[in-house]
């Protein structure tokens, strides 16, 4: 086994969360090694232009501007609070829902921006949009509207409930001072819009990750009849009472915090949150 090889072995072994980590964090290394060793560019390729039409001839990068960061404190900053946030998203909804909700956000941003941009491309000149905020915030979003009684320690000293540091959060990054860096936070609002979208319509019991619910089925006039279960009613049956018990956890969470779990319910909310 070679170097690479082993590099993507260790790589697979991580969790999405990890994974989702490194990514950026190796993007923002690749991208400084290659502008200031070897006096390559990529970010030309890597970010995404706004202003106009000219995305179109790059329209990979409506992906990769959401894993791209030019500065070490951008970086930081972005992966610390998605770090914070995620290990909260990833205990309840699970490794699949995060990976959905960090690339939807990240659409959403661009797609608001590049509207705006096309509209009005004078407002924006030839800008550039990269970052992971609008994906993080559409995460912290979720969690706010999902779990919003969920007690938070910011700082590790204030504690607060998630959907006053979510609400901070957006204050911080995206309000104050908006003509400063105006692109990137309306690409925040179109992030965080996503993320209260998708935890609002979770809440109600429609997963947006689950397109089945886009699918209408005609029903016919109910018949009682007497039959043994399949595999799949029983499937659904179990997938039901996991979900009743989801939410009875998740409403202790919101009414006491998570510390008010007993260490078998930690345990079971972790095991119900890998099957979602």
């Amino acid at each position: 086994m070679n170097f690479l090889q082993k590099i993507a072995q260790t790589f697979q072994q991580q969790g999405k969360l990890a994974q989702l980590i490194i990514i950026n964090v190796a993007i923002f290394l690749m991208a400084n090694i290659s502008i200031h060793i070897l006096h390559l560019n990529v970010l030309d390729y890597l970010m995404l232009p706004i202003g106009g039409t000219d995305f179109v001839f790059k329209i990979w990068t409506l992906f990769t501007y959401m894993f791209t960061h030019a500065s070490l404190g951008h970086v930081f900053f972005n992966m610390l609070l998605f770090y914070f946030s995620a290990q909260l998203f990833f205990l309840i909804l699970g490794e699949a829902k995060l990976i959905y909700v960090y690339v939807m956000s990240g659409l959403f941003g661009a797609a608001l921006l590049l509207v705006l941009g096309v509209i009005s491309p004078s407002a924006f000149g030839h800008s550039y949009l990269l970052g992971a905020s609008a994906s993080v915030l559409g995460i912290v979003m979720v969690m706010a509207v999902y779990a919003p009684n969920y007690n938070v320690a910011l700082w590790g000293i204030i504690n607060m409930p998630y959907k006053y540091f979510a609400a901070l959060t957006f204050v911080l990054s995206t309000v104050i001072d908006f003509s400063l860096n105006t692109g990137g936070k309306i690409a925040h609002i179109g992030g965080a819009a996503f993320g209260l979208l998708y935890g609002y319509n979770l809440k109600q019991g429609v997963d947006l990750f689950n397109f089945s619910f886009l699918h209408k089925t005609k029903h016919k006039p109910l018949k009682v009849v007497s039959y043994n279960k399949t595999k799949d009613e029983l499937y659904h049956e179990n997938k039901v009472i996991s979900e009743q018990r989801m939410n009875q956890l998740l409403e202790k969470i919101s009414k006491s915090g998570y510390d008010s779990l007993t260490k078998n319910e930690k345990d079971e909310l972790f095991k119900l949150s890998q099957k979602k």
